[in-house]
């Protein structure tokens, strides 16, 4: 025990694995050398546990399709910070058939997670991701480009259009091959037709070099804002203040 890493979470199947199994936990718990996270769940007495300490836990030990986006990822690179607190709200994405376990879901983080399990894109494009270390612990978390298009999915329900727009306008080096390769390959015509609204709208410097007829925007019109004014190039409706 020795060994074991602070500010992680230990998953009881994972601890199995290694030849922890559960009458040596639970001795280890009535001794006081492990304290209990939630059901399978545990950490080191008195030891510290955040949310992404939680989530090293899900991707490491239990390799589950989890990783940080949305707001949150655009937050951990230094952009997105419009004055809310940082850690307000933690913007979690998985595929469509992830479910988070119950300890995860239950435990007192000091932040509300806000978990999607989406078909937003396939599994892979590893380029879209990248790696943040916090306390030594490496976590895979969305790159820019991705958790631009992540952050709009919540658009206008959980995340607010003007607010995105302002966000949007620091994302001034986005990767235009990224940018390209998850247009095309995004599930939701509604987020394809904003980010590139927003783009377009804000002259991004590498909105120019991306080949627009290889992106499907789909047909007809897609009601972004109610009572917004209908933008006639994207086929959105946009706040009229927002309108290009």
């Amino acid at each position: 025990m020795a060994q074991w890493q602070h500010g992680v979470v230990y998953a009881q199947v994972y601890l199995s694995r290694l030849g922890y199994y559960h009458d040596l936990i639970k001795s280890y718990r009535r001794n006081g050398w492990l304290e209990s996270v939630g059901t399978g769940a545990f950490k080191l007495p008195a030891d510290r546990v955040d949310w992404l300490g939680g989530l090293y836990t899900l991707q490491q030990q239990l390799s589950l399709p989890v990783h940080a986006g949305g707001r949150t990822a655009l937050e951990l690179k230094g952009f997105a910070h419009y004055g809310r607190p940082a850690e307000s709200k933690c913007f979690l994405y998985g595929d469509s058939k992830t479910c988070l376990p119950k300890w995860f879901n239950q435990f007192e983080w000091g932040a509300k997670i806000q978990f999607k399990a989406t078909n937003l894109f396939p599994p892979g494009l590893e380029e879209s991701f990248t790696k943040y270390v916090h306390k030594e612990l490496e976590i895979k978390m969305s790159a820019p480009e991705r958790a631009a298009m992540e952050m709009l999915y919540y658009v206008p329900s959980v995340q607010g259009f003007d607010e995105a727009l302002l966000i949007m306008e620091s994302l001034m080096s986005l990767r235009p091959k990224v940018v390209q390769t998850l247009l095309e390959n995004c599930g939701q015509v509604k987020v394809k037709r904003l980010f590139l609204f927003m783009a377009d709208k804000l002259n991004l410097p590498w909105f120019k070099n991306l080949d627009l007829e290889q992106i499907d925007t789909g047909k007809g019109k897609r009601v972004v804002i109610s009572n917004g004014v209908l933008d006639r190039k994207y086929l959105i409706t946009v706040p009229r203040e927002g309108s290009v």
